[in-house]
């Protein structure tokens, strides 16, 4: 279970403090995939590094009672002089796994090649994000952080994350953010919309894409 309690997060800007986040709270049980939609800007990502621990509340708090993966298209926990290998071999000892086993299954499902062997410094965020899911697949997480996956990679690596995320692992919680309406629709039972720092709740995604779009005409 993943328990978010009236949690908020301020930002200081030069402009004063902006506000991403105010007084958010849902619950995630065990086997639930929660769709969020959202324009922008409108703290999606936030929400996200605040569930895994990447980034701390300014007030509330977060419970975790289930292992939880850090944001699937998010590189930030990677050390960039490392060697995409060297990360593998790094994230595999952390959690007692046989990193010669995890480099071949990296290896195969990033098809970054010779890249592997190159400091992270000289990824693209896409190289990054493929990395970053394929090093997520190694380690078995209770609940996946789906942070637009969607948008990195063509349709063949999409479908490589489809078979890996919902087939493989169809019984696990997910928290996923995307553009790609579609995606949330075809992967997620409960459904959010997230604008102005409020995240609001939607018996089904048809109502809650209705309430996304009319966000996005207003902030047009």
């Amino acid at each position: 279970m993943i328990n978010v309690d009236n949690v908020s997060k301020i930002y200081p800007t030069r402009g004063g403090e902006r506000v991403v986040l105010d007084d958010i709270s849902f619950r995630l049980d065990r086997g639930e995939k929660l769709g969020i939609l959202g324009r922008n800007g409108a703290g999606k990502s936030t929400l996200i590094r605040l569930v895994s621990g990447a980034e701390r509340v300014t007030s509330g708090e977060i419970t975790r009672t289930m292992s939880v993966s850090w944001p699937l298209a998010f590189g930030g926990a990677f050390q960039n002089a490392l060697t995409g290998l060297d990360n593998v071999r790094f994230i595999s000892r952390i959690y007692n796994q046989d990193y010669r086993q995890n480099i071949d299954f990296v290896s195969e499902f990033t098809e970054l090649g010779i890249y592997l062997r190159e400091p992270l410094r000289s990824y693209s965020q896409g190289m990054r994000a493929r990395l970053a899911f394929a090093i997520s697949m190694i380690i078995e997480f209770d609940c996946y952080l789906i942070d637009e996956i969607s948008a990195v990679g063509d349709a063949k690596f999409h479908e490589k994350c489809a078979v890996e995320l919902f087939h493989k692992r169809g019984d696990r919680a997910m928290l996923i953010i995307s553009h790609d309406t579609e995606y949330v629709r075809n992967h997620c039972g409960k459904f959010a919309v997230l604008d102005e720092g409020k995240l609001l709740f939607y018996p089904d995604f048809d109502q809650a894409h209705e309430a996304h779009n009319r966000n996005l005409q207003i902030h047009v």
